[in-house]
């Protein structure tokens, strides 16, 4: 396990990487002397190339070793912040961006495919949380360090830390992580399958509402607490959220494999996220109450993707890699359009303190679409399905 850490610090730098940017934005955009909108475009380009990039890379790039692709997109990753850290303008800081977007969605899926296969089967779990929980500690710890440490060193300082940290993570693994036999490439057809079967497409699907849901509430988090509560800021909300987030990555993992029923953990995590998102109003009122639905959707929305990486390791474990690559992006490209989605519904007239009705409402769907598509049987009469390969995803679900 403790080969695990070395992926679980690049998993780090991704999560502070991600989300530090939109704490560092007003600094950023006076530095450049542009707009903080425009400047704002650089949390989206990032988020859009992560989302793009692991499902292409993944495929191209299947049958290289692991240790191979994950020390490149690491380089890539680590490379292009020492870019953003000397970026002198705003097409320069875009480029920076879209490409450290492209290392971290080739690095993500990648580092926790290779973690479910060192740790084995029974500790599939516990590898993928830890991971997990990498990215999600750096939400939390990393980025309001990174915001107070750009208040005395600049904006630039903080992302020369991330480059430091890229640089330790990609020298670990090119040194100390064994060299796991590749996977020999799918041909074209089958990676198109790969994708369109319906337990990974389900997944996938699933986990792009969370996405959608999570972003497009954390993005407005601001103006649904003062027109919910009437509260100013919110470094509380985000520690509760954070916190959460924290105990729900890092304990999901042993929950799985304890269980080993990843679809029913998933059912329970949805159904508490979705609540979660519901009590979000009625709570707003109270300081000490909105603390506990914070710290469920938090600790929800950072272990869904546990559960759901396990089932789809367990549905193509012969091309684990490009299968968790297509939820690794699905989480992102969500990301992407909650942020959009968020602001739309709030210009349509919907007062902030709705949102979470909205975005409760929509957990529901991804709720209804995992009960229904991931555990639907399957025609035996199609002919590709007869073939032993075409029949794994079944697995996810045998044990239930």
């Amino acid at each position: 396990m403790n080969r695990l850490f070395i992926l679980v610090l690049g998993a780090f730098a991704l999560g502070l990487d991600a989300y530090v940017m939109a704490g560092l934005l007003p600094k950023v955009a006076a530095d450049l002397h542009t707009s903080e909108s425009a400047a704002g475009q650089m949390v989206t380009l990032f988020t859009l190339c992560y989302a793009l990039a692991a499902p292409v890379f993944a495929t191209a790039l299947a049958g290289r070793p692991a240790k191979t692709v994950l020390t490149a997109a690491l380089l890539l990753f680590t490379l292009a912040n020492a870019l953003t850290a000397v970026a002198g303008s705003l097409a320069v800081l875009l480029v920076a961006r879209a490409l450290a977007g492209v290392g971290a969605g080739v690095y993500s899926p990648m580092a926790a495919a290779t973690a479910a296969s060192l740790a084995g089967e029974e500790r599939r779990g516990r590898a993928l949380a830890l991971v997990m929980g990498g990215m999600s500690i750096g939400t939390v710890i990393g980025v309001p360090v990174g915001v107070l440490l750009a208040d005395h060193v600049g904006w630039r300082g903080t992302l020369w830390l991330i480059t430091g940290l890229g640089a330790v993570a990609v020298t670990g693994v090119a040194l100390a992580l064994p060299r796991l036999a590749a996977t020999p490439p799918p041909p074209l057809r089958e990676r198109a399958r790969i994708l369109a079967r319906r337990p990974v497409a389900a997944i996938a699907g699933v986990s792009l509402i969370a996405g959608v849901t999570s972003l497009g509430l954390y993005t407005y988090l601001a103006p649904f607490l003062a027109d919910a509560g009437g509260i100013d800021g919110t470094l509380g909300a985000m520690w509760a959220w954070g916190l959460g987030g924290v105990a729900g990555s890092l304990l999901i993992g042993r929950i799985v494999d304890r269980t080993g029923r990843p679809y029913a953990v998933v059912t329970v995590v949805l159904l508490l996220l979705c609540l979660s998102h519901l009590l979000l109003p009625l709570a707003a009122e109270t300081t000490w109450l909105l603390a506990v639905p914070l710290g469920v959707w938090g600790a929800t929305g950072w272990a869904l993707q546990v559960p759901q990486q396990h089932q789809l390791i367990a549905a193509r474990p012969d091309q684990a890699p490009v299968a968790v690559s297509l939820n690794s992006s699905a989480v992102y490209l969500g990301s992407a359009l909650g942020s959009a989605l968020g602001g739309v519904v709030l210009a349509s007239g919907v007062a902030p303190a709705d949102l979470p009705y909205w975005t409760g409402g929509l957990v529901a769907v991804g709720l209804m679409l995992h009960l229904v598509l991931v555990r639907m049987p399957r025609p035996a009469h199609s002919d590709h399905e007869s073939r032993p390969e075409a029949r794994a995803p079944e697995s996810v679900t045998a044990r239930e």
